[in-house]
């Protein structure tokens, strides 16, 4: 038996890095996972190489600033498995500058793609899971909550994911859905490099100086917070809600 035997996963940004890790863990335990992604490529990549190791999974292009494809995927989601159990919000960009730097635009579509996709496609399963009397939501914040320079867009947006994490969690609960979110440190994505390359600096010297300043003296994978994830969003987890876990190899907060 699996952990997540019978469930159906819903996850955002899943067709790389963090939410690719999770959909292969969540899948590898057992769980029905809808793959989405704002490319439609990665997502169906990470959906077949579920498949392939005899897992089930889907996969859909979803933009989650766009209402509409929000809740048809949802929507979709749920009815084609009977039920909407997990709900994990990884999609995420960066358009980092400094203030004097950012442009509307910069700040909007940062703001757009973690905050208000979260909300979007957090209220549209939570009319699934509010029906079932179960569910469980794990929104993507990070370390930079707490301020990083350069990230005055991101910053704020992952900030404001865990006012809505707490929020949700006091709203959500009365109907069985537990409501949490995860802060990772350096994790070594996409994401990361990008800031490696804004910043000029080697891939390689940018994790040994980043591992040199963490207590456990290493970066972090995908893996690590898939793992954290998954606690998340079992039952093994069932007293747990309105919960910000940073992991970031060390004490943060």
């Amino acid at each position: 038996m699996g952990r997540f035997d019978g469930r159906v996963a819903i996850l955002t940004g899943a067709g790389r890095g963090i939410g690719a890790a999770t959909a292969r863990t969540l899948a590898a335990q057992g769980a029905v996972v809808a793959v989405t992604d704002y490319d439609r490529e990665p997502a169906e990549e990470t959906a077949a190489a579920i498949r392939e190791v005899g897992g089930t999974a889907v996969a859909y292009q979803l933009d989650v600033t766009n209402r509409e494809l929000v809740d048809e995927v949802v929507e979709e989601v749920a009815n084609r498995f009977g039920r909407l159990d997990i709900l994990v919000a990884c999609a995420g960009l960066i358009r980092d500058n400094l203030l004097f730097k950012m442009t509307d635009d910069d700040w909007d579509v940062v703001i757009d793609t973690h905050l208000k996709g979260s909300f979007l496609v957090a209220r549209a399963a939570q009319a699934h899971m509010v029906k079932q009397r179960y569910g469980k939501m794990v929104f993507t914040s990070s370390t930079s909550a707490l301020g990083n320079r350069g990230q005055a867009n991101y910053s704020s947006a992952k900030a404001g994911l865990q006012g809505l994490t707490r929020t949700l969690a006091i709203e959500l609960g009365p109907f069985n859905v537990n409501v949490n979110a995860i802060a990772p440190g350096f994790v070594e994505t996409r994401m990361t490099r990008q800031t490696a390359e804004r910043q000029g600096i080697d891939w390689e010297q940018f994790v040994r100086d980043a591992a040199a300043r963490i207590p456990l003296r290493r970066t972090g994978k995908p893996e690590d917070i898939a793992n954290v994830v998954a606690f998340l969003v079992s039952d093994e987890a069932g007293y747990v809600s309105g919960q910000i876990i940073y992991v970031a190899g060390g004490p943060r907060g």
